[in-house]
């Protein structure tokens, strides 16, 4: 009879905690942005066909979270091979990584930045890259690396020449490796043969893991590596002011073609004072605004099947602590 009592009373209280209301936690002076979607179908798995816009005249700051997919625990066999079926990439920009040059720019026990300059890339390496006292000239690649189980890992990549970022935690678990899988860029987004954020030159602090952008239109941005573990990637990202001409000034770039053959297959956002989430496919979504928004998988993929989910959130003004 104890026992039944007993199970009763934590039955009970286990209920009414799940139904008890929880608190809002969100920030009241948190900032609602616009979220235009410019995807469009494909069939090559290879070209980047999802693109989620982010502009904002108040914002000055937001976070980017690279997050492992909700089912990376379930991971048998993880594939990452190019798919070039139904592919024409003839127009597409010459990109050749064979006989590369590469470059450690700095080295500790803990960290690494390497870079890249191509035989052939499609836009000019004209972006100086500072580290601490070092400047390099020419790259076409900065890869950032950790030491996590005894060996080297690579969690950040940016291309210079036209301001592409990549972003993945440390692998979950026991897994060796994870993919990666979106870009994003940072900064004023136009468009020169595809969108690109032009910049002047990027400087990283090793000390407080942070990049400075400094952009061709004016302003700068910093980019700080806040959290790094084997669930998530955390990027804070602060602007010196509001994008020229009213651009985006983030942009999610991705490709789409089938459920099962994706990077990105479904969206879903909260607006602000909205009493729950948004959902959609990808290709389905209307836009909108937002105050946080997530992109990613709810089944594995053919396509770089354990690469990350996207969450862009935390969007505040000058002024907001």
């Amino acid at each position: 009879m104890k026992s039944f009592l007993a199970s009763s009373v934590m039955a009970l209280t286990l209920f009414a905690g799940l139904a008890a209301p929880r608190a809002q936690t969100f920030d009241p002076n948190e900032i609602a942005v616009q979220i235009g979607n410019k995807s469009e179908p494909e069939l090559c798995a290879e070209r980047d066909n999802v693109e989620i816009n982010f502009t904002s005249p108040l914002v000055r700051k937001f976070r980017i979270q690279a997050v492992h997919p909700a089912y990376i625990g379930t991971i048998a066999t993880d594939r990452w091979a190019p798919d070039f079926t139904a592919c024409d990439m003839t127009k597409d920009p010459v990109f050749h990584a064979d006989n590369s040059r590469r470059v450690t720019i700095y080295e500790t026990p803990d960290l690494w930045i390497t870079g890249f300059t191509f035989p052939s890339f499609w836009r000019p390496g004209t972006v100086p890259v500072k580290v601490g006292a070092r400047t390099e000239q020419g790259l076409h690649l900065l890869q950032v690396w950790v030491r996590h189980r005894e060996r080297a890992e690579e969690v950040l990549v940016v291309y210079p020449p036209d301001g592409y970022w990549r972003a993945r935690p440390l692998p979950f678990k026991d897994m060796r490796w994870t993919a990666y899988g979106s870009s994003f860029l940072i900064g004023p987004v136009e468009v020169q043969e595809r969108p690109i954020v032009a910049l002047k030159e990027i400087a990283f602090d090793p000390d407080t893991r942070t990049f400075t952008l400094q952009f061709v239109r004016g302003g700068e941005a910093k980019l700080k590596i806040e959290i790094l573990d084997d669930n998530r990637q955390v990027l804070d990202i602060t602007y010196s002011g509001a994008m020229p001409e009213g651009r985006p000034f983030a942009s999610m770039r991705s490709m789409y073609t089938t459920e099962y053959n994706a990077d990105v297959a479904h969206v879903a956002w909260r607006t602000k004072g909205g009493v729950g989430w948004g959902e959609s496919p990808i290709m389905q979504f209307k836009g909108g605004e937002a105050t946080e928004f997530w992109a990613g998988r709810k089944v594995p993929s053919i396509h770089n099947t354990s690469a990350p989910d996207m969450v862009f959130s935390k969007f505040a003004g000058e002024a907001a602590k």
